[in-house]
């Protein structure tokens, strides 16, 4: 039996990740680091966790972490992240079919959130009661709702 949570459950898109693995400047970086704070709970599936890997350690996206750092942070995120099965029930829904996964995660996790720099990308998630925010956006909110 799935233990209830109080937390906003968000699922956060892979450019995103990658984004925060670039630098700690930005508003993805300070979204995973304000993981264990408890304030939200992110969902993770293991297609998504792979494409996190992937995207990651392409050498022109990443200059500064090696792959163990970037392991590290993989492992860091499947602690304190929700795991989710997820079953392809149904597909295609959105324009690339490479999000709908994605959609399928935040559908089946209950996510009402999925946080992205491609709000475009996914254009029909609103048919699935879930919103699609820039990661510099869901920070406000949450700032906002403290």
């Amino acid at each position: 039996m799935e233990k209830k949570s109080a937390l906003e459950r968000i699922v956060i898109d892979t450019n995103a990740f990658a984004a925060a693995a670039r630098s700690r400047n930005g508003a993805s970086f300070r979204l995973l680091s304000l993981a264990p704070s408890r304030r939200f709970e992110i969902a993770v599936s293991a297609p998504l966790i792979i494409e996190y890997e992937d995207a990651a350690k392409r050498p022109r996206l990443n200059k500064t972490l090696s792959d163990s750092d970037i392991d590290a942070i993989l492992d860091y995120i499947c602690s304190v992240a929700r795991k989710q099965k997820i079953y392809y029930l149904w597909r295609p829904i959105l324009s690339d079919p490479k999000d709908d996964f994605v959609l399928e995660l935040a559908a089946a996790a209950n996510a009402k959130i999925i946080v992205t720099f491609n709000a475009k990308d996914f254009r029909g998630c609103e048919r699935f009661g879930i919103e699609v925010l820039r990661p510099q956006d869901y920070l406000k909110r949450i700032e906002n709702d403290s």
